[in-house]
């Protein structure tokens, strides 16, 4: 069986480009569909009879360079650029940073506030809470402010309340920082916030110092709520596509048992709260 994927889909994309597609003047008879590979060669700015064997399988592992210039002569869309780089087995020289511009679009927001029984919100890599809905908002009403899960863990006092198992809490979140130090080492907001955070939490230090990484799992959370007191809740987390670093979490609690009444009885308190005192959630 051939297994020549990357050759296979160079050549499907060549097919379907045509010289004026690029800009390029169409000369002679044409014995194949679209772009020759010569042609291709030029517009990547890469040696034709290189770019000859990458298509007939006897180069494999083109560069990120080479790739992303391939990318860019065929005029590959985001999902497509990011195939052919798994394809070649590189990595893009251009991984989404997490201090660009972070914001949840309207329809990720509406979203959210279609489940009014369960807690959602949007984070950063970095912890930041980027929007959450009426019940997160009830959920973390202990915290004030409820801006950034590292900072509610380690600095605020609510935190050792609020997490029945603060230390395996605190482990998590501190994992999780890890994990985001290997997409973007210099990131100014993961700097700032370490550096606060070992400025003022020893505990933080020195797991931090540890080095233990860990992306999101789906462990039970439990809380101990001020309101309506112990609730354990699974939870599903999803990355948002149109923004690379965020990522949906929605909480959970099975139905039927104390920690659903209990949510159900928070969300009924926040609404009556809100109903004589109405503020925005974010």
């Amino acid at each position: 069986m051939d297994d020549n994927h990357l050759g296979d889909f160079l050549r499907a994309r060549r097919a379907d480009l045509q010289p004026e597609d690029v800009g390029m003047a169409s000369y002679g008879a044409r014995r194949v569909a679209g772009l020759r590979r010569e042609e291709v060669a030029v517009l990547a700015g890469v040696n034709a009879d290189y770019y000859t064997r990458l298509e007939q399988g006897r180069e494999r592992n083109p560069s990120p360079q080479v790739v992303d210039a391939l990318s860019r002569a065929l005029r590959l869309d985001a999902d497509a650029r990011a195939h052919l780089y798994r394809l070649a087995g590189a990595t893009p020289n251009d991984q989404p940073c997490l201090h660009a511009a972070e914001r949840v679009s309207p329809a990720l927001r509406q979203l959210m506030d279609g489940y009014p029984n369960t807690p959602a919100f949007v984070m950063t890599r970095t912890l930041d809470l980027l929007a959450v809905n009426a019940l997160t908002d009830a959920l973390y009403v202990p915290f004030e402010p409820a801006d950034n899960l590292a900072r509610m863990t380690f600095l605020d006092p609510a935190g050792r309340n609020f997490y029945a198992d603060w230390d395996r809490a605190a482990q998590a979140t501190v994992a999780n920082l890890r994990e985001a130090t290997g997409f973007d080492p210099d990131n100014p907001r993961l700097r700032e916030l370490v550096r606060t955070l070992t400025e003022q939490s020893p505990e933080f230090t020195r797991l931090w110092n540890s080095h233990t990484v860990r992306g999101k799992t789906q462990d039970a959370k439990h809380f101990l709520h001020p309101d309506v007191g112990a609730l354990t809740l699974t939870y599903q987390a999803f990355d948002v596509r149109d923004a690379p670093g965020q990522q949906l979490v929605i909480y959970h609690a099975e139905p039927g048992s104390p920690s659903a009444q209990s949510l159900n009885l928070l969300g009924s308190i926040y609404a009556t709260l809100h109903r004589t005192d109405p503020r925005p959630h974010r």
